[in-house]
């Protein structure tokens, strides 16, 4: 099969998104590398025993480790066709009540980890002349909301970092993908990948109701469904020329579309003001 000889490397595999990723590639007959930070957990979580299945620790933060699981996947597949950057973690609490500590940590993660998996890849798949990253980044990556400036930072960086990347690597026939994902119905909001500011102030009632709401409210009632956003991101990865971007769930589209308007809005609001600082 085509896809047998077709390497993935994901990263943040144990849970959520990622799990359903690899466990869908598994049985599509790709080789799949699958990385997590927690070894056993994840072998625990696949549940698979397989030849094309090559689960590894990795901690996203420490170029030495990065370094040696890529080498682990060359060693025994030789090659990285794809490459997923889905680890990553949501903070809510609001911008004064985040600590210096609690934002260092979300972007070591989410942004700092993403770039240094990249960094150890691309050469692999710059020798290859082919390849393509998936970027996992979020709708949030294009609007920010209140109580989650920090984690729509990381995702707003994530965002220009990779259209900037996917402009430089194209040249080497390398395509980049920004998957930009609204609710779904994984256990992202219950199984520890989200976290919040231990120190709340409580003059930001409202922020103090989104913790609950995401506590509460919205897991298990969010539209998304992740077997979908799956087939969609493997399906994605096999077009000759995939979309720099790609939204995934209708919220994600009705949010993003909300942007655009206050965006262009905003901009005719004030065109003349904009001009008028031209010689």
């Amino acid at each position: 099969m085509e896809t047998q000889r077709k390497t993935w490397f994901v990263t943040g595999t144990s849970q959520g998104l990622g799990l359903v990723l690899v466990q869908k590639l598994l049985s599509q007959g790709y080789n799949v590398v699958a990385t997590a930070r927690n070894l056993d957990g994840l072998k625990a979580a696949v549940n698979v025993t397989s030849n094309h299945f090559l689960p590894l620790q990795m901690d996203l933060i420490n170029e030495e480790s990065i370094a040696k699981a890529v080498s682990q996947a060359i060693e025994k597949f030789k090659t990285i066709d794809v490459l997923v950057n889905n680890a990553g973690y949501g903070l809510i609490g609001g911008i004064e009540e985040s600590s210096n500590q609690e934002v260092q940590a979300n972007f070591d993660v989410n942004v700092f980890g993403l770039l240094n998996v990249t960094r150890a890849v691309l050469p692999h798949m710059r020798d290859a002349k082919s390849g393509h990253i998936l970027n996992i980044s979020s709708v949030f990556g294009l609007i920010a909301g209140a109580g989650w400036g920090v984690y729509c930072g990381t995702k707003f960086a994530v965002e220009g970092l990779s259209e900037a990347l996917a402009q430089e690597v194209k040249p080497f026939g390398i395509h980049v993908t920004i998957i930009e994902p609204g609710y779904f119905r994984t256990n992202f909001l219950s199984g520890g990948s989200i976290v919040t500011s231990a120190n709340p102030i409580a003059d930001y009632a409202e922020i103090a109701e989104t913790k609950r709401m995401h506590a509460e409210d919205i897991p298990g009632n969010q539209p998304g469904d992740p077997q979908k956003a799956a087939e969609v991101m493997i399906n994605t990865a096999q077009l000759p020329e995939p979309p720099l971007r790609l939204l995934l769930g209708s919220d994600a589209y009705q949010y993003a579309n909300y942007k655009i308007k206050t965006l262009t809005d905003g901009i005719e609001a004030n065109k003349e003001i904009t001009f008028s600082t031209d010689f």
